[in-house]
């Protein structure tokens, strides 16, 4: 069941096959369809149409093209979607753990010393986002201080929040908001443990809490692009990415493959081994569904290069 985007009318399931009948892709089996579209949604399913299409002012599907591919790269979409969801999640416990860490051990470990203002950057123009910040994380420990076993075992038996449980609540957009106010000597230790410089892991944390709020919020994750592009690497240069008129790099920059990228240098090298296994298992399953488009077209519109998983012994 589904509103017609244009008529913004009731569509049947039937009606919804013909629509998708009507624009030339082939449906094999009839049943199966329906039931995909029921359970689903045709909405969420036509939303990976584009990479079907021949025509796109006609929205015509290339000759040939099957339902069966169009839920193939639905499915794909859901599954590497998981992936770097849970790959994303490890980056982001490693980061809560290492920044607790500094600020407890420099600062003291009761909020009411490591959320003293004095411990964060000085800048006037950040004073107003420093204060923000801070208010989210004491508005943390009154909300779901007494939600969790954890902080609230903590508030009963000894009056305070530790920092290292603190962040167990905090999401990964205020953990990224603030790595941005802290002491700049604070940044670089942080950023240090990397091998990175303090704006670069900056914009790594901006991209990935984007695009771990797209993967926690199920949605179309292989065409999302980001406002903020991530610097050039070495790992644009070594695998040679194809760069534009302007000699910018086409891939890995704002899309996808940059949380790849990004990945490459905040995980364990075992752990990025097996998060681009996991990736290319899901394309290789994807290859062996979808015949119409190639799989380096495929592969391209979401942002990788032809030679993506060389990035793992670079």
């Amino acid at each position: 069941m589904t509103y017609d985007s244009r008529s913004k009318t009731f569509k049947t399931l039937d009606e919804q096959i013909e629509i998708l009948k009507m624009k030339g892709l082939v449906i094999n089996d009839y049943d199966r369809a329906k039931e995909i579209l029921f359970r689903e949604n045709y909405f969420f399913i036509s939303g990976y149409r584009h990479l079907f299409m021949a025509n796109k002012k006609d929205n015509q599907f290339i000759e040939g093209t099957t339902f069966e591919e169009l839920y193939a790269m639905f499915t794909f979409d859901r599954k590497i979607r998981n992936i770097f969801f849970s790959f994303i999640l490890v980056v982001e416990n490693n980061l809560k753990s290492i920044i607790s860490y500094q600020l407890s051990k420099k600062y003291g470990y009761r909020d009411k010393e490591y959320l003293n203002p004095k411990n964060f950057t000085q800048d006037v123009m950040k004073s107003r986002q420093v204060r923000d910040i801070l208010n989210k994380m004491r508005r943390q420990i009154r909300v779901n201080g007494r939600q969790h076993t954890a902080t609230l075992h903590y508030i009963d038996n000894y009056g305070y929040v530790p920092m290292w449980i603190l962040v167990k609540v905090l999401s990964f957009g205020i953990i990224s908001e603030l790595y941005n106010i802290l002491k700049l000597e604070d940044q670089i230790a942080i950023a240090d443990i990397y091998g990175l410089d303090v704006d670069t892991l900056s914009t790594y944390l901006s991209l990935v809490a984007n695009y771990r709020n797209i993967c926690a919020h199920e949605e179309v994750l292989y065409e999302h692009r980001t406002q903020r592009v991530i610097p050039d690497s070495k790992y644009h240069r070594d695998l040679d990415i194809e760069v534009d008129h302007e000699d910018e790099y086409i891939y890995g920059k704002n899309d996808l493959y940059a949380i790849v990228i990004i990945l490459k240098q905040l995980l364990t090298k075992d752990e990025f081994r097996d998060f681009i296994n996991q990736i290319g298992y899901e394309v290789d399953v994807l290859d062996g569904k979808v015949d119409t488009v190639s799989l380096n077209s495929i592969l391209n519109q979401i942002g990788f290069p032809d030679n993506w998983r060389n990035i793992v012994d670079l």
